[in-house]
């Protein structure tokens, strides 16, 4: 986390508006109720100032017994329905902003899944945790009490300042020249504090962000002795955050300081025009007492605007932040305009494929291959000559930028995202496990999984070996990322998760790799039985793994530079037989001990 931070970005109200109306709308009926009764509310909140008049100049000065009552009547049951109004007031908001905050994270964390993986490769995901929990809860000042106390205010100020212009507009037209002063002096500030609550919420999401990537990786950070590291990071995170907020108190403070002294002045005013119109019999004691009481009708809801008016930049700030991600490009956006996909029975094919992830160097290069349905198509290469690009092209997650991939004859572009995917099944070399039992990440690939089901695949995979050595055995909890498991455990239920998924078209990126010895043979009869039936691909950086495929696909710098399988592939004696014998050879000086006697088996005896 630099400490030079970039450019503040402005808040694009034009985008946060069209958020916002679509929000309202969507909960426009709550709006109307709470504005009903925030009229009936501010209604009954005028009797008691108002009846101050008349009971000062008519009950007290006039001794007229006969209003007292009546007054007293009235104010009594303006107070009941101020109260109950209120409360239902804060029942209808409250509730309708809540209800928005959980409709907002819903729309955008359903809206983040449906975003493209490079999406995700580049946002940390402690900004878009911020943007689906933070930004959303500022929506309740725009459906729940933020927006009704605001239209409460303007209403109220409004009423009250018709009522002043009655009772003294000399006074009030000085008055309202202070209070303008005030209205600049908060449009002002509010024009700074904008963008520094829009930073507030990046800040925060960096910070948090980096605190989980440290939190998930606490093994690492401390067999590297990196605690003091990842403290100062985090403290400087902290301290950035800390100047953030702090500027944002001293704006907001110096407002209310600011009002404090409009209120001051505007007191001031009454006493000396008020009290000169009182002597001179221009203005009678009641009125004095009820142009006090509407002067704070319209004070203390200018005051309260100010701060609903920081709030609802923070919302704002917020909207923004979220109608960028509502407006992110989904990777299934065309999906209603593309044909169904029943089946991706066929041969997978490769048409001079291109692409590239920064513009002008392309990482794949002309690639052209077919795939027959059935068959098992291996890539090898040297680290970075392609060969998971050319997997993420295969599962979707990358689109090419020329040439086409056919399924079946099909142009995968043209055919539903979600209807392909169906059809995939996937091991990775990175096996992401959910904090859930055993049993819930072997069935995540096939919701409604019956137990005999997650059992049987279980079994091929292997997972009973370690299952049955559990005391929860199926339902033992595996942690976040799988973390109380070991590497080989976790790999063995990716593999079973798998298998559920019963895909025509398998990826297996190194599914063998965190296995010992024996594991890993009774991985491959699993997987030679995985195999029957289904275009499989292959990433395999131990040669011997792969020696049965019915392809081997030889990558350098984007491009094909061999092709074949293991048999044609050695007679070549080019690029694979040199990676191969390289491999044989780094294998040999590893687990031969020296000295003794090291005959290599026949190529044709080492089969998966």
């Amino acid at each position: 986390m630099a400490d030079a931070a970039p450019k503040k970005k402005k808040v694009n109200y034009n985008n946060a508006w069209q958020e916002a109306r679509v929000l309202m709308h969507a909960h426009r009926w709550q709006l109307a109720l709470g504005l009903t009764l925030m009229l009936i509310n501010r209604a009954a909140g005028f009797v008691l100032p108002a009846s101050s008049k008349w009971l000062i100049d008519d009950v007290f000065t006039k001794h007229d017994r006969t209003l007292l009552m009546p007054i007293a009547i009235a104010s009594g049951i303006a107070t009941v329905v101020q109260a109950a109004s209120s409360f239902a007031l804060s029942q209808v908001v409250s509730l309708a902003g809540q209800r928005a905050i959980t409709d907002m994270r819903r729309r955008v964390q359903a809206r983040l899944l449906r975003l493209p993986v490079s999406f995700f490769d580049s946002t940390q995901s402690g900004i878009l945790i911020s943007r689906v929990m933070s930004d959303a809860e500022g929506v309740r000042n725009l459906v729940g009490t933020g927006i009704i106390q605001l239209v409460g205010g303007l209403v109220t100020a409004a009423i009250a300042l018709g009522a002043l212009f009655w009772l003294n507009w000399k006074l009030t037209l000085a008055m309202l020249a202070v209070i303008g002063s005030f209205g600049g002096v908060m449009a002002y500030a509010f024009t700074k504090l904008r963008p520094v609550f829009r930073e507030r919420g990046k800040i925060t999401a960096e910070v948090s962000g980096r605190l989980g990537q440290a939190l998930g990786g606490a093994r690492v950070v401390k067999v590297y002795t990196a605690e003091k590291r990842e403290e100062i990071v985090f403290t400087k995170g902290a301290h950035k955050l800390y100047r953030n907020i702090a500027s944002t108190i001293t704006g907001t403070s110096a407002v209310t300081a600011f009002s404090t002294v409009v209120i001051g002045v505007v007191g001031v005013l009454m006493t000396v025009v008020s009290g000169k119109d009182i002597l001179a019999g221009n203005m009678t004691s009641g009125q004095f007492v009820m142009y006090v009481f509407f002067v704070g009708l319209v004070t203390f809801p200018v005051v309260q605007m100010a701060a609903i008016g920081t709030q609802i930049s923070e919302a704002f700030a917020g909207l923004d932040r979220i109608r960028e991600i509502m407006t992110t490009p989904t990777e299934d956006a065309d999906d209603e305009n593309r044909a169904v996909l029943k089946t991706a029975d066929g041969a997978i094919e490769f048409k001079d494929i291109w692409f590239e992830y920064r513009k002008d160097v392309p990482v794949i290069k002309g690639v052209s291959f077919v795939a027959p349905e059935g068959t098992t198509t291996a890539l090898v290469g040297s680290s970075g000559s392609g060969k998971s690009t050319l997997i993420s092209l295969i599962m979707a997650f990358e689109r090419p930028l020329r040439g086409q991939i056919l399924i079946a004859g099909r142009d995968l572009q043209t055919v539903r995202l979600k209807d392909y995917r169906r059809h995939l099944g996937v091991v990775l070399q990175d096996n992401f496990l959910f904090d859930g039992t055993i049993a819930e990440n072997i069935a995540f690939s096939k919701p409604g999984a019956t137990r005999a089901e997650v059992e049987a695949v279980a079994k091929v995979a292997h997972c009973e070996e370690f299952i049955a050595g559990f005391p929860d055995g199926y339902e033992t909890i595996v942690g976040e990322r799988g973390v109380k498991l070991s590497g080989g455990q976790r790999q063995r239920i990716a593999i079973a998760r798998a298998i559920l998924a019963d895909p025509k078209i398998l990826i297996l990126d190194e599914a063998t790799s965190s296995l010992d010895s024996e594991s890993e043979q009774h991985i491959r009869d699993g997987l030679r039985a995985l195999r029957a039936g289904r275009t499989t691909f292959v990433i395999a950086h131990r040669l011997s793994t792969i020696q049965s495929a019915d392809q081997i696909l030889v990558l350098e710098h984007g491009e094909i530079v061999e092709r074949g399988n293991h048999r044609e592939l050695i007679a070549k004696a080019g690029r694979y037989k040199e990676l191969y014998d390289k491999q044989y050879q780094i294998e040999k000086d590893q687990f031969i001990n020296p000295g003794e006697d090291f005959t290599p088996e026949p190529a044709s005896s080492r089969r998966m």
